[in-house]
């Protein structure tokens, strides 16, 4: 391509400070250098994570930074040492690296890689490339990356072990959302909980990330799936995607753990919490069966004061357990697409808008209101 080499002048969507609007900028990209990637995105998702950093009680965030960590692209030009993809090449970018040397990359129980752990807040990992520079300019200044990915322009650089290859004839438009939202819920519960056939399972958070969850229970055979949401309006979606049961907490006259117990004589198998926060997360422990209720946590609530438990909780046969991307890494994704070709899960019903990338302040305003699952910008 004639832009090998070259700084690239494109559009992005900067947030320069807390809690205000994201500005549509023309930014400088800069080539890639040894084993990174230029990518073109043609579509992302807009995911709940973007919109933590850009919070005001957000701690440690880097600003000004590009958002955006759910999309999908084709590769521009690659820097020296990258064997993993090629020009024209069809390409998920992920969050979680896989640099496959590590002690987390090279064992079965984990899709961590020591490039991803190193910081105590994976939310404000990878804000720079690997030489500690950016790959992004505007007005002269240099411009965060976020989560090595930086979907909210129309071209990013990212590491080459942050890259998915996907098959050539991948609708970009859809699978932009195993970037982030679908793998982390439907791993939560395939990979993460292992939910089993014929289980009971409670699903806390109607989002993207925890409709996907319901999606993975229903795979995995689960024969009573309870989806919980302060959002009634998401129960009918819960319901077509494989709900059994819905219950909005705001609407009974009890805890809803309570209610969940007395539903399953005596609590469900598997939980998953994909909404965050200190009283879901009791939620999740206390609707659970003693003897085997296994827990698994997803959501983050921001600079939440999290979970208190009583060792007797424990004792008494349950098991905790946290979820990062749904267990899937660079070499497993490729096969969630193929899956998603052949029809194994249906991305479309998680899709509820689709907008112009310079739109992408409505998106986020239809995301805090509660008005959209998935977003899809196109670029």
């Amino acid at each position: 391509m004639g832009t090998k080499g070259k700084v690239i002048k494109c559009k992005a969507a900067i947030a320069w400070e807390a809690g205000k609007p994201l500005s549509i900028e023309e930014v400088e990209v800069a080539p890639p250098k040894a084993h990174e990637v230029r990518v073109q995105i043609i579509a992302a998702g807009l995911c709940r994570s973007d919109t933590h950093v850009i919070n005001p009680k957000f701690e440690g965030a880097f600003l000004p930074v590009i958002l955006g960590h759910e999309g999908a692209g084709i590769v521009e030009s690659v820097g020296p040492g990258v064997t993993n993809v090629k020009p024209g090449d069809k390409v998920i970018p992920l969050y979680v690296p896989h640099c496959r040397k590590c002690k987390f990359c090279q064992s079965p129980l984990t899709n961590f890689c020591t490039k991803f752990s190193e910081h105590k807040n994976p939310i404000i990992e990878q804000e720079l490339m690997d030489d500690k520079t950016s790959r992004f300019t505007c007005k002269g200044k240099s411009i965060y990356h976020f989560l090595g990915i930086s979907a909210f322009s129309q071209y990013t650089v990212v590491k080459d072990i942050n890259l998915a290859k996907i098959d050539d004839d991948a609708n970009l438009k859809r699978v932009c959302l195993i970037g982030c939202g679908f793998s982390t819920g439907y791993g939560a519960a395939i990979n993460d909980a292992k939910v089993t056939p014929g289980s009971t399972c409670a699903v806390f958070g109607l989002g993207g990330v925890g409709l996907s969850a319901v999606i993975g229970c229903k795979t995995a055979g689960a024969s009573r799936i309870i989806a919980v949401d302060i959002n009634s309006d998401k129960f009918a979606k819960a319901k077509a995607l494989g709900a059994t049961d819905c219950l909005n907490p705001r609407e009974l006259n009890k805890p809803v753990q309570d209610v969940i117990v007395e539903m399953t004589n005596g609590g469900v198998d598997f939980a998953i919490d994909c909404a965050g926060g200190s009283e879901v997360m009791k939620a999740t422990v206390d609707c659970t069966t003693v003897g085997w209720g296994s827990c698994t946590f997803v959501g983050v609530n921001v600079n939440d004061k999290g979970l208190t438990i009583s060792p007797v909780e424990l004792i008494l046969g349950r098991t905790l357990r946290g979820s990062s991307f749904g267990g899937w890494d660079v070499d497993t994704v490729p096969k969630l697409v193929s899956d998603y070709k052949n029809g194994k899960f249906n991305l479309e019903a998680l899709v509820t808008h689709t907008l112009p990338f310079e739109k992408i302040n409505e998106a986020l305003d239809l995301l805090k209101q509660g008005k959209s699952i998935r977003t899809i910008l196109i670029y």
